[in-house]
């Protein structure tokens, strides 16, 4: 039996490939101003705003382009469902391990690769942006549970699930995993390009192949 219970993805960069962060993807995409994107991030880095405050920025940026439903999946395109991702999802769920989504991502990439994405995984932290019928942004509900407050979320769901964070495994790839690479029992950096990252975790995957995480996690 495995000695893992639950399993953590982030999504950019590891469910999902061609791509290190999709709210650049949609930035771009939407043309969005530069000067104020880099004034919101500078101003969080510098601590005069929180996470929440400068994510709700962002997504107001893409509100205020009159950015519908369709338009966030066709800037989705470049992007693909990183090799083996399905394969790994369906192995896991054999097994019996639960399955979670604690990323700084956003929803519409998850519906875009996973349309079921919320009955493949038992709990979801990223930022999800509601659409009305016709497509239009309704609401925005910025996570919390980013940077650093990644492993306060996988600290939630252990505690939830009554197991330890000895039993549970994150995998993920950029600067914002590094404190939940640690927390977590076995901590995954997976198609890393950040030293900082490799260094945190306890096994690092150089091939882009996500079913490569199989035999650390289903090891006995």
């Amino acid at each position: 039996m495995p000695k893992y219970k639950l399993v953590c993805f982030d999504v950019d960069g590891t469910l999902v490939d061609n791509v290190k962060f999709s709210w650049q993807v949609f930035h771009d995409y939407f043309q969005t101003d530069k000067v104020k994107r880099e004034d919101a991030r500078n101003k969080f880095m510098n601590g005069d705003i929180s996470y929440l405050e400068w994510a709700n920025h962002d997504l107001n940026m893409w509100k205020d382009k009159n950015a519908r439903k369709d338009d966030f999946i066709k800037a989705l395109d470049p992007l693909r469902l990183m090799n083996g991702a399905v394969e790994v999802i369906r192995e896991l769920k054999k097994n019996n391990i639960s399955l979670a989504i604690i990323s700084g991502s956003l929803n519409v990439v998850l519906e875009k690769f996973f349309p079921d994405y919320n009955e493949i995984f038992d709990d979801i932290f990223l930022s999800k942006i509601h659409f009305d019928e016709i497509g239009n942004i309704a609401k925005i509900e910025a996570t919390e549970y980013d940077m650093d407050k990644k492993a306060e979320a996988l600290r939630k769901l252990a505690e939830k699930k009554n197991i330890g964070l000895k039993e549970c495994v994150f995998i993920g790839d950029y600067l914002n995993d590094i404190k939940i690479l640690k927390e977590a029992g076995l901590g995954i950096a997976f198609n890393c390009k950040e030293d900082r990252v490799k260094e945190a975790a306890d096994i690092v995957i150089e091939k882009k192949d996500l079913r490569e995480v199989l035999k650390y996690i289903l090891k006995e």
